[in-house]
């Protein structure tokens, strides 16, 4: 069997989405998971984020990596602004409508109500749950670090609570 071989030049000239595509699924099977947010004014945020890692148990805390933010990321912009956020699993019946969530919405649409998801709020913690979901995380901002190679933001938070 003949193995083929994409070098950088290769993957420079490919078609912009196709090559997206290929890069983003290149890693194999990841997660995907919904991260709810609610700013000051209460205004909910719903953003599918398939970058979510394990960085340790004790403490517990999870990561994912945010797209650049040369452009409005409700989801940063909340998170910096509270330090509160949920990450919600995607269970296949609620697949389709959670790709939805990457639509372009106004600051003022929430994607809980767009996409036709439920907000669930537990043991007061500031930012919504996705009722929809099985396994549900609190987390609270523990810092980001911005990668300057492709002004992408690595947000870590610690795990607050879990709801299975």
């Amino acid at each position: 069997m003949t193995s083929k071989i994409i070098s950088k030049e290769d993957l420079d000239k490919l078609e912009t989405r196709y090559r997206a595509q290929l890069i983003n699924s290149i890693s194999g099977f990841k997660p995907i998971n919904l991260i709810g947010t609610k700013d000051q004014n209460s205004l909910t945020n719903l953003a599918i984020i398939s970058s979510v890692v394990h960085l340790g148990a004790n403490p517990a805390m999870l990561a994912f990596i945010s797209r650049p933010d040369t452009v409005e990321r409700h989801t940063l912009e909340n998170i910096r602004d509270t330090k509160y956020y949920t990450i919600n699993h995607i269970n296949s019946n609620i697949l389709e409508k959670s790709h939805q969530t990457s639509a372009r919405y106004n600051k003022e649409q929430s994607e809980f109500n767009e996409c036709q998801f439920t907000h669930e709020y537990m043991k007061d913690f500031h930012a919504p749950f996705v009722k929809e979901s099985k396994i549900k995380i609190a987390m609270k901002l523990v810092r980001e670090i911005k990668i300057e190679e492709n002004s992408t933001v690595f947000v870590i938070g610690e795990i607050c609570f879990i709801s299975l």
